[in-house]
């Protein structure tokens, strides 16, 4: 299989070297003029695969080690590496929590290579919990099994509902012991070790440039920039092959960074769509292909509250709330291009397309808004819909995935219902509170002249039908994670399962599946570790 690696990154981008040899130390330390240290996984005592990913391992041309059960666990923990792998850590910066980070880099995450896809395309291996590298600042560079399972489903679940994101090949259990203290309250823990083989056409960070451009390092600057342009856009990296003049080479550089935000516009907009709150949207988890990346104390809106966030670091300030992530999204773009100006040196050209960043993001919203209700953009400009459908979600508990799956049902042939029995199934108290059926019949006698049609069994078909392919009726709420992770760490599959596979169709119905995965989330899942907010260490 060694002749699928192309590893790209390690050959067109300047590694730490000593002499004419790449340096492989594990002495935590500040990486200068390099974008990747070598790197090589430290051994696991009894690897055993919990998870391969057969139909991403298609894609990318690799299922032929699945009939052997061992080579695969050997492989995917690190203890095996196949002779042209170019194992290695990435060194990158980053604002974390709003404050510049300095160097941070790939401290618990060992990049095996760059493959060549069936399709053509390359995609990078990381293993992530395979020991420590230069950038683990004194950590172990391990993962535990409740991080790892919850980075495998997710990672699956945003590509099945249609978001961009990395995705997970394969999940193994190390049978070591990793200990961590889970709410860094002074009890650690020893829990089982895990890894998992994240894959991606790439992992460049926004904080790839961020650090370069903080050490005034304008050459590796360039080359980041230049190789991001070529590995993901073939069109640009031949208009740079032709360029002239830096005033033509600035053109280009100013094409990739609009694509950039044009791409991370798009994820945000499918993370408010489903509901997705990151929980850490530093500009070191920010991708440069409009990828969700970095899997950690991530969650679902439950009951709908913009205000919530799943990480218990940002519980007080609420940087990173569900609500707030277009403004975070937007300030991160805003800190990639203070990053790329150096070698751009035309503020007003990055400032044009920063300002443009509101307007682009709520024409993207309106339009996704529109496909949720079933309804052409244009009816959402001068209705008041938006607004009545903000204020019956916040009037009482009411959970959003449901209540727009619910919504689907409304004003169908046939169906007498009022619209608040449609989304019944969504309320956290059973029912709709009596003082706020008026806002129900507000926002029912406008939706109901909007979807109004001369043809009204079609229309009202085609409605739910086009509601339905946008509005799952499963997402990965965090109690069925964690009861997953519980079933595991007993040593039973099963549950991680069944939920891995309805999460491989979160738009069917899946009727068996139904009360067990698509219902609202029980009480006692409101304070349970795990099952609600979570820390970094998740």
């Amino acid at each position: 299989m060694s002749y699928l690696f192309i590893n790209r990154y390690t050959r067109q981008l300047p590694g730490e070297k000593s002499g004419d040899a790449a340096v492989f130390d594990r002495r935590p330390r500040q990486v200068f003029q390099a974008a990747w240290s070598a790197a090589q996984p430290t051994p696991v005592s009894d690897p055993v695969m919990l998870a391969w990913n057969g139909p991403l391992a298609d894609q990318l041309g690799v299922n032929a080690f699945a009939e052997n059960a061992q080579m695969l666990a050997d492989l995917f923990s690190g203890n095996t590496l196949l002779p042209e792998m170019q194992p290695y850590a990435a060194c990158y910066g980053g604002h974390q929590f709003g404050h510049w980070a300095g160097q941070l880099g790939d401290g618990r995450v060992i990049n095996l290579g760059e493959v060549r896809a069936n399709d053509g395309a390359g995609w990078t291996w990381q293993l992530k919990g395979a020991g420590p590298t230069p950038y683990s600042r004194h950590a172990d560079g391990r993962a535990v099994l409740r991080s790892s399972v919850r980075e495998f489903l997710c990672s699956e679940a945003m590509h099945h509902l249609g978001v961009p994101t990395t995705r997970a090949l394969s999940l193994v259990l190390t049978g070591d012991k990793v200990v961590r203290d889970m709410f860094y309250d002074g009890n650690p823990q020893a829990e089982p070790g895990a890894i998992v083989c994240r894959a991606a056409p790439g992992f460049i960070r926004f904080g790839h440039f961020e650090l370069p451009a903080s050490r005034g390092d304008i050459s590796l600057l360039r080359q980041l920039v230049q190789f991001a342009i070529r590995s993901e856009w073939p069109d640009l990296a031949g208009d740079l092959d032709d360029c002239q003049s830096e005033a033509a080479e600035t053109k280009v550089y100013l094409q990739w960074y609009q694509r950039v935000c044009d791409l991370t516009l798009q994820t945000l907009v499918h993370w408010m769509r489903v509901g997705f709150v990151h929980g850490v949207l530093n500009t070191d988890n920010m991708s440069a292909s409009g990828l969700t990346i970095d899997y950690g104390p991530y969650g679902w809106i439950d009951d709908y509250n913009p205000g919530w966030t799943p990480n218990t670091t940002d519980a007080e300030q609420q940087r990173y709330c569900f609500g707030k992530q277009p403004a975070i999204v937007r300030w991160n773009l805003y800190q990639l291009a203070n990053a790329l100006y150096p070698l751009i040196g035309d503020a007003v050209a990055l400032q044009q397309i920063v300002d443009k960043l509101p307007g682009a993001y709520e024409q993207q919203y309106q339009q996704m808004m529109a496909q949720k209700l079933g309804l052409l953009p244009g009816q959402l400009r001068s209705s008041p819909l938006l607004q009545l459908l903000e204020n019956v979600l916040l009037a009482q508990e009411t959970d959003m995935t449901l209540f727009f799956r619910g919504l689907g049902d409304f004003a169908l042939p046939g169906d007498s219902r009022a619209l608040h029995e449609c989304v019944a199934s969504a309320f956290y108290s059973g029912s709709v509170a009596p003082e706020n059926i008026p806002l129900y019949q507000q926002l029912e006698a406008e939706y109901r002249a909007l979807i109004s049609s001369p043809d009204d069994d079609a229309s009202m078909k085609q409605r739910r039908n086009q509601m339905n392919s946008v509005n799952p009726r499963y997402v990965l709420r965090n109690y069925l994670a964690q009861k997953a992770i519980d079933a595991l760490t007993q040593g039973d599959a099963s549950v991680f399962d069944a939920l891995w596979q309805v999460l491989q169709s979160p738009y069917d119905e899946h009727p068996g599946s139904a009360s067990r995965f698509g219902g609202l989330r029980p009480d006692w899942a409101r304070t349970r570790a795990g099952c609600s907010m979570l820390s970094c260490s998740s």
